[in-house]
């Protein structure tokens, strides 16, 4: 995704990936890779956080000084002083969305490591693609991350788990789904079919994620301890308090969920008067 936008603004890219017919390896560069680290203006770390730290060294004495370095790495609190002891332009983003989504109208966290003109062009070419650039320093970044996706994850990954443990019958359960169930069952094909790599990074890597995944579980006991043995009112002031997050958003995020119930198919299995199975 970066690479095709960088060569879409008219810049020359070249690609270190060990596993393409090249070869090439940033951590540990050849003669005409080091050519290419000596006279670039940016270079953008997309890797994992190990192979992340050897480049930071790499990196020290080849880039010449001003060039911008990206990196792309899930979390961002761990590596902040290194990249910033490297006093040159520097900055982390994180795109919130797959990259099969596309740019234009989508979140990118952005935190900057050391700042730069270089480092606001090319946010700036993040804008221009269509991206909304959310601003925030490497300890938010990792506490937003653990909400929004550890403990969203989590939520569906445990779902899943709880529907093979309580065996209500695969086939009658999908054709009496009703859209709640159907959303979150998408949500859980959606995650299943995905990389366990980058979904364990989600969980293991981020230093807030296991706090992320014991508030949820809190959450959850207390909900069973107010059905269990609490009362209606208790419940409803539980659900007005998880509503309370949402704040002056809820009627919008309402309106939204609406609009997803009525793009929704029908159940699998459910026919139409036609006979059809949609």
């Amino acid at each position: 995704m970066l690479v095709e936008l960088l060569r879409s603004d008219g810049q020359q890219v070249v690609v270190a990936d060990p596993r393409d017919e090249r070869g090439l390896d940033i951590t540990r560069p050849d003669d005409a890779l080091d050519a290419a680290l000596g006279d670039a203006d940016s270079a953008l770390l997309a890797v994992p956080e190990t192979v992340a730290r050897a480049a930071t060294v790499v990196l020290r004495d080849r880039l010449r000084p001003g060039a911008l370095l990206v990196e792309t790495l899930s979390v961002k609190s761990r590596v902040a002083e290194s990249i910033r002891a490297l006093g040159t332009p520097a900055v982390g983003i994180n795109p919130m969305y797959a990259p099969a989504l596309g740019m234009a109208g989508r979140p990118v966290l952005a935190v900057v490591h050391h700042p730069g003109a270089a480092v606001e062009v090319f946010l700036d070419l993040l804008r221009r693609a269509g991206a909304t650039v959310v601003p925030v320093t490497a300890a938010e970044h990792d506490r937003l991350c653990a909400a929004t996706q550890a403990a969203t994850h989590a939520s569906v990954l445990a779902l899943g788990l709880a529907l093979a443990d309580l065996d209500a019958g695969t086939e009658a359960s999908l054709a009496a789904a009703p859209p709640p169930h159907t959303l979150t069952l998408a949500l859980l094909a959606r995650i299943t079919l995905g990389s366990p790599a980058v979904y364990w990074d989600v969980q293991a890597a981020n230093p807030f994620a296991r706090e992320a995944r014991a508030a949820l579980a809190a959450g959850l006991d207390r909900l069973s301890r107010v059905c269990e043995s609490g009362t209606e009112a208790e419940f409803a002031a539980l659900m007005a308090q998880a509503r309370g997050r949402l704040g002056e958003h809820a009627p919008h995020y309402g309106d939204l969920c609406a609009a997803l119930f009525d793009a929704l198919p029908l159940p699998l299995g459910v026919r139409t008067a036609g006979g059809r199975t949609p």
